[in-house]
């Protein structure tokens, strides 16, 4: 089993696909892992409009084809009529995880009381973690590193803390990260000692 992240980011966006305006998801995710990740990973990306048929099949081929560990999408999960990845990822996945959308959620409403409108899931197919991340870039780097006092102490836990372990507990490979911006969570008889 190889020791690197494989990463698939999906933006989905009828505009930004189409040439409209430039996805700006994407790139904010590419940044935050370089910022985020202390072991090797390596990063597929794709951009495709807000059609269920479409993201079902990108989600099966990055987790199935491509092999990736783990899969974020950006956009399409409030309720709108075109907004249908949640209902994508729900139908591509082998195991719910109702935590991850529920810490989403809970993160977003300390910025903005809209955050109730949003169907964010989580998932699981075969040994690929499947999220559903907002489409700003702010509020990316809010879900996954959480809320953080003035002290610098977290208020609110971001949904990565728990990734590697989930990743663990997969099949993946081992992921280590920058503690600075968001620490790892792991029992004490999951943890590897450093070298």
């Amino acid at each position: 089993m190889s020791e690197t992240l494989r990463i698939g980011l999906v933006s989905i966006s009828d505009r930004a696909s189409s040439g409209v305006y430039e996805d700006k998801g994407v790139p904010a995710l590419k940044e935050w892992f370089g910022k985020a990740l202390a072991s090797p990973w390596v990063m597929e990306t794709r951009l495709i409009p807000d059609e269920q048929a479409d993201i079902e099949a990108t989600l099966i081929e990055l987790c199935d084809v491509a092999g990736c560990n783990l899969v974020l999408t950006t956009g399409g999960t409030g309720p709108a009529p075109r907004d249908v990845t949640p209902e994508a990822t729900l139908a591509v996945a082998h195991k719910v995880m109702p935590g991850f959308g529920e810490q989403m959620r809970q993160i977003s409403l300390a910025f903005v009381p809209t955050a109730i409108l949003s169907r964010q899931v989580g998932v699981i197919r075969g040994n690929s973690l499947i999220l559903n991340l907002p489409g700003q870039p702010k509020a990316i780097a809010e879900t996954l590193e959480g809320l953080k006092g003035a002290d610098g102490h977290q208020k609110v836990p971001g949904i990565f803390a728990a990734v590697p372990y989930c990743i663990d507990l997969i099949g993946g490979p081992y992921v280590e990260t920058n503690d600075a911006v968001v620490k790892a969570f792991r029992p004490k008889s999951a943890i590897r000692p450093k070298g």
